[in-house]
């Protein structure tokens, strides 16, 4: 079958009307332009130092260790001697008080300079799930970067690789998919991505605080605060979905080799397995890699799972079903019109049923319904037009 004679080539495209974009504009371009403009803006933006590791003084006992990092004994941290708009890392000394007041060094933190925007929006092991940092403070459960890291890139060709494998391969998955579907599937690869990192980086960090020697392949042993930016999570995500969906479409591998689509993607991910179990440059990103690839396979095989994601915001998401069926309700357009024939008002779902499906949804969570509530749910969204 010709690429030209798939379904989701002949069909006009689904509705486009996601995250605000007014019509024409597709959700990849959304996606795109996000990431482009987060990126320029932090070119703009003074650029901040972030603590990405932290080395305590052989000298100071554990039992002191434990003191600072819980607030019982006062820490704070010395003047970094390097200007962040220049030097990329550098080390900030941490103090705390002798017994007679005197401040004396207990640990060097070692810093990151990194853009204002992507200060606030890069992921780790450490934001994600806790950690104390000597003269800091603590970093604990920020949930907001599984999704926050997926719009930030670490440098130009970072951010012009990922953008031309979403301009090339997003609309594939998109015309596939439809708008809203595809905007959540391209989340919830990155967020994927995010899991694995955070799952295999967890894991290292756990085996090494042991002291054991045994070094398990696959395991992530950089410091739980490194930073983790990128959409190439949700990038792999896409490029998988569209192996499946067109696998024999010709590519040309950095625009010169010539290979089948789902070669290059299959290829892509061993590269990336290679590079996480030999512990290669990059291996935390090539884990994300992974994560997104896997996420991508599964989701495209099963894209009913792709309906309930922004129905998670309820009555926030005006694309939900939930906010549709509330519209629905307060309208009053359940009921039917004066003067329509009995079987017309008979197909009409009443107002007591739609109030009682959506407090179903409420107390059980949109899962929770069968498939007569879901239709019933949909016939009275589509009667106002939703």
């Amino acid at each position: 079958m010709g690429t030209a004679d798939r379904d989701y080539w002949r069909e006009e495209p689904p509705s486009r009307r996601v995250l605000g974009a007014q019509k024409g504009w597709s959700a990849t371009t959304w996606l795109i332009l996000i990431c482009v403009v987060v990126f320029v803006a932090d070119a703009f933006l003074p650029r901040q130092w972030v603590v990405i590791g932290s080395q305590w003084d052989p000298t100071v006992p554990e039992p002191v260790q434990r003191d600072i990092l819980s607030g019982v004994r006062a820490s704070s941290t010395g003047p970094i001697d390097a200007d962040p708009a220049r030097i990329l890392i550098a080390e900030q000394t941490v103090f705390a008080p002798r017994a007679d007041g005197t401040p004396i060094p207990v640990a060097v933190n070692t810093v990151q300079s990194m853009p204002f925007l992507q200060r606030w929006l890069y992921f780790s092991t450490s934001t994600a799930l806790y950690s104390t940092i000597p003269g800091v403070g603590v970093s604990a459960l920020q949930v907001w970067r599984f999704i926050g890291f997926q719009f930030c890139h670490a440098d130009l060709n970072h951010l012009l690789f990922n953008m031309i494998g979403l301009y090339f391969f997003g609309p594939v998955v998109e015309r596939y998919l439809g708008a809203k579907r595809y905007t959540a599937f391209y989340l919830l690869c990155g967020i994927a991505g995010a899991l694995l990192y955070l799952i295999l980086n967890l894991a290292g960090y756990l085996m090494a605080s042991t002291g054991t020697r045994v070094v398990i392949p696959g395991l992530l042993l950089n410091d739980p605060d490194m930073p983790l930016v990128g959409a190439s999570a949700g990038v792999f995500g896409i490029i998988i979905a569209s192996a499946r969906l067109m696998p024999n479409a010709q590519v040309l591998l950095f625009f010169v080799i010539p290979m089948r689509l789902k070669t290059l993607a299959y290829g892509l991910v061993l590269f990336a397995c290679a590079a996480v179990l030999l512990r290669w440059k990059n291996a935390g990103g090539e884990a994300a890699h992974i994560g997104g690839a896997v996420a991508g396979w599964y989701l495209i095989h099963n894209p009913d799972r792709l309906r309930s994601f922004f129905d998670l915001l309820g009555t926030v998401d005006p694309t939900s079903t939930f906010h549709s069926a509330r519209r629905v309700q307060r309208a009053g357009l359940e009921r039917s019109p004066r003067g329509h024939g009995g079987s017309d008002r008979a197909s009409t779902p009443s107002a007591g049923e739609v109030d009682r499906i959506l407090d179903k949804i409420r107390s059980s969570g949109l899962g929770s319904l069968t498939e007569s509530e879901r239709r019933t749910l949909r016939d009275a969204t589509h009667r106002h037009g939703g």
